[in-house]
């Protein structure tokens, strides 16, 4: 068994895809056996933040500023800067930082890598993001495996932030290995980092996404909300789609006023205020029911009829096979991550939408609006009216299906060490 894996993961644990992908392989590879450290960024306010079943003396973390609590000590006087322009949590964005906040930021996070390298001596290391953190660490560790997970926003960052694409590309191919979510990822990813077609056979594998089988699950004691329930769990942002959700409530509500939508996550920024606010003035057809822990968001799913995702953009959205795990029917939109690895699965029980025209990554072309909202709605009505689906066989997308993936790599690189 090889000795000890280093993770590196500069956002907050738990709170996104990635820091859910952080916590459930630091889970897996415990039961394994493996010995584990983590490094993570958190707000100053955060005492001390969980990463799986790691001790607290096995979690090394950066303190950024919290703009709301002042006087706090911090590493960087910055809030977080987030792979996603608009985050669950406060935080900063990365086109918007200058000069003198990049450098700091790459100050001090060399240099509490060379502490926490010195005191952990992992065999291997494994970053989440092909973005600055990753470019940097083989200055840290040239002689150490790195291992890096490409959730797709580093390759979205590197398109909104040019000024910095070079130093991340430079950085990050220097790295041994590369898991991506889906197909098409490897094929963007090997393209950006500019590898010939033998290395990218060589250095990039399939990793995917899983879920937390002992969390998302039908139960027998099952008892649903009044009325039908659709639920959108995801940031309050308008690369999730969710203005238009709420403008394809609007449009079903005469003929379902019995319709209510449940509404699992946060936001911060201007156009998460004014999300916030609209649904607030929704208040009888909708319920925010803020960030959720997975055993609370699960509970949710379990009581609703429909979980939707109207998003423009995503790696590989597990949020529908968790809520297909509760019982839930879907609505999502046609998202390559979807077509490629959930809907063959899912079947029957998912209504596809088509996108609109995107004029950006993730921004919808204003002339093509009108028909998405209605094809939502349409998706989302077909959905509420049917009588019943099947509950497909989900065992590929688990954690445990996910992380023997990953394992088999962690051991051949400790095997060539």
């Amino acid at each position: 068994m090889p000795e000890k894996i280093l993770h590196i993961l500069s956002q907050r644990p738990s709170k996104t895809g990635s820091g859910i992908t952080l916590e459930s392989l630091v889970r897996q590879a415990s039961q394994a056996g493996w010995k584990q450290a983590a490094v993570v960024g958190i707000p100053a306010d955060e005492k001390q933040p969980e990463v799986g079943f790691l001790q607290p003396s096995d979690i090394f973390p950066i303190r950024f500023k919290n703009e709301t609590k002042t006087g706090l000590s911090a590493d960087l006087d910055f809030p977080i800067p987030g792979m996603s322009d608009v985050m669950p949590y406060p935080s900063s964005v990365w086109s918007t930082l200058k000069n003198s906040q990049l450098e700091k930021y790459r100050q001090v996070w060399t240099r509490h890598l060379e502490k926490v390298i010195m005191t952990f001596q992992p065999t291997i290391i494994h970053s989440n993001h092909v973005w600055l953190v990753s470019s940097l660490i083989k200055d840290v560790a040239p002689d150490i495996p790195v291992l890096t997970t490409c959730h797709a926003t580093g390759l979205r960052q590197i398109k909104l932030c040019p000024h910095l694409a070079e130093e991340v590309l430079q950085g990050c191919r220097r790295n041994d290995h590369f898991f991506v979510l889906r197909h098409d990822h490897a094929t963007d990813l090997a393209r950006v980092l500019d590898f010939s077609k033998k290395r990218a056979q060589k250095a990039i594998s399939l990793a995917g996404v899983g879920y937390r089988e002992e969390i998302f699950k039908t139960t027998e004691h099952r008892v649903p909300l009044s009325g039908k329930n659709l639920i959108y769990v995801g940031k309050f942002s308008n690369a999730k789609g969710l203005p238009w959700l709420l403008d394809a409530l609007k449009i079903l509500l005469p003929s379902h006023p019995d319709l209510h939508l449940n509404v699992a996550g946060d936001g911060a920024g201007p156009e998460a205020e004014i999300l916030r606010t609209r649904m607030g003035q929704m208040s009888q057809s909708v319920t925010m029911h803020g960030m959720l822990s997975q055993e609370n968001l699960a509970r949710l799913m379990g009581q609703c009829d429909v979980c939707i995702l109207p998003s423009f953009y995503e790696g590989v959205p597990l949020v529908l096979v968790e809520a297909a795990a509760c019982g839930c029917k879907l609505v999502s939109t046609e998202l390559p991550g979807v077509m490629e690895q959930i809907a063959p699965v899912l079947g029957s029980a998912l209504q596809l939408v088509p996108l609109p025209r995107l004029t950006n990554v993730d921004i919808p072309h204003p002339d093509d609006l009108y028909d998405f909202t209605r094809n939502l709605a349409a998706g989302i009505s077909r959905s509420i009216n049917e009588k019943s689906h099947f509950i497909p066989e989900l065992s590929p997308f688990t954690w445990k299906a996910v992380f023997e993936r990953v394992q088999e790599v962690w051991l051949g690189f400790s095997n060539d060490i």
